[in-house]
């Protein structure tokens, strides 16, 4: 690390913590990125993963692989266990790491809202792991209906409820609709179509809350005409892994539930002493550093930066985009003796889509929907995959799943939940 006048530590290879290590190639920093993970995954097609679509390789990349050019890198395979502040040290499973400057992009991790029986039995969808663990679940409930003698217990085989309105939730209801109901029927001939159900529970009056209205009823209107049940007001109150309780006491009897209803920031963060909000959050300044440790930044889904109307930003990808960019420029401000900058964050728009030529997006004031938003899905989703390769295997996939009405990764990995 010789000849470097500043030692940066970032923690976290996700959206948030590799624009910060891609931003500083040039500076006069050494950097060292930490994560429990070797490779960056690209979240918001995990879903896809989950559904057969494509495969855990096609949405992660080695973070070698992203940064090898990068002379002024060392990457560090290791967990965060604690900060100490005051001696500049970054306490990791692998032994410490000094700093002189410290970006913390953990990311989140699902939120059970205290609800222990949902952590146990229900399946959250944040890492690749709980995508393939989906995906097995989903297959094998096939598996045992089509042999299943109990009526009554094959229906609650085939019934699958996602919880949470936003567009995890709507984007998972809508794919397992179109698995189901384009792809696996044709593989289990034996099973009554009629007998699945794909119930999508939002414990609001909305789903998609942050589109326009307009755009969240056709995406509710889509959902039914993809044999989508959405009930609103429906909020959750246990599940054993064969029966889900609502908060009114009804109960529906199913085997799989995917929790999209709630995302807090990493609990590892808990540790670290530092005032949060309610959803984890460290409370930061306006420059995204820490109160009393100017040299600490922290970004993405772990930070709750001041805001001037008060209201919270979104734990979403483009905000860990563009705290990321600020940091590393702030970072080089500081080296250079001058004063950082507060974040602002710049709404590029929102897009979801529902499934096959049906998707809406808020660009600005414009509002789309139906073909031409699904194609703009595509293109955005495409153009933020890193990757060649990437691109490449994912287009095709998308490609044959459109043309040929399939999905060619129905593959059930041997897990604790299978034979």
């Amino acid at each position: 690390m010789s000849g470097y006048p500043s030692n940066v530590v970032v923690v976290g290879a996700g959206f948030g913590g590799l624009r910060v290590a891609s931003s500083l190639r040039k500076a006069a920093v050494h950097i060292t990125l930490v994560d429990r993970r070797n490779y960056h995954l690209f979240q918001p097609l995990l879903y896809q993963v989950a559904t057969a679509g494509l495969g855990p390789t096609d949405i992660a990349q080695p973070v070698r692989a992203i940064l090898r050019e990068q002379r002024n890198l060392d990457f560090r395979l290791a967990e965060m266990t604690g900060v100490d502040f005051a001696a500049k040290m970054l306490k990791t499973s692998t032994g410490n790491i000094p700093y002189d400057v410290l970006v913390l992009a953990v990311g989140g991790e699902t939120n059970y809202f205290g609800m222990t029986t949902l952590g146990e039995h229900a399946f959250g969808l944040k890492d690749l792991d709980d995508a393939v663990r989906i995906r097995n679940h989903l297959l094998y409930m096939f598996e045992r209906a089509v042999h299943e003698p109990d009526a009554e217990i094959g229906k609650a085989l085939l019934t699958f409820i996602v919880v949470g309105g936003g567009p995890t939730g709507v984007e998972c209801a809508g794919a397992f609709s179109e698995l189901i109901r384009l792809v696996l029927v044709k593989d289990y001939l034996g099973l009554n179509i009629k007998d699945v159900r794909i119930i999508l529970l939002e414990a609001t009056d909305k789903v998609l809350p942050m589109f326009p209205e307009k755009l969240r009823d056709v995406a509710v209107k889509t959902l039914w005409q993809k044999f989508v049940e959405v009930r609103f007001g429906a909020s959750v109150s246990g599940f054993d892994g064969k029966v889900v309780t609502l908060n009114n006491g009804e109960t529906i009897a199913a085997h799989t539930m995917v929790w999209a209803a709630g995302v807090r920031a990493k609990s590892c963060v808990d540790q670290l002493g530092q005032p949060q909000d309610r959803l984890g959050r460290i409370k930061v300044l306006p420059t995204l550093q820490v109160p009393n440790h100017p040299e600490v930044y922290v970004i993405g889904d772990i930070a709750c930066p001041e805001t001037g109307d008060g209201m919270p930003l979104p734990m979403v990808a483009q905000v860990a985009i563009q705290q990321g960019a600020l940091t590393a420029a702030n970072i080089v401000r500081t080296l250079k003796g001058e004063s950082p900058k507060e974040f602002s964050y710049k709404d590029p728009g929102s897009l979801a889509t529902i499934g096959r030529n049906a998707a809406v997006a808020r660009i600005g004031r414009l509002q789309f929907r139906g073909f031409f938003a699904w194609l703009m899905w595509l293109a955005v989703h495409i153009v933020f995959l890193i990757g060649f390769r990437n691109r490449l295997f994912v287009l095709i996939n998308w490609a044959w799943d459109y043309f040929f009405y399939d999905r060619p990764i129905r593959l059930i990995m041997h897990d604790g939940n299978c034979p």
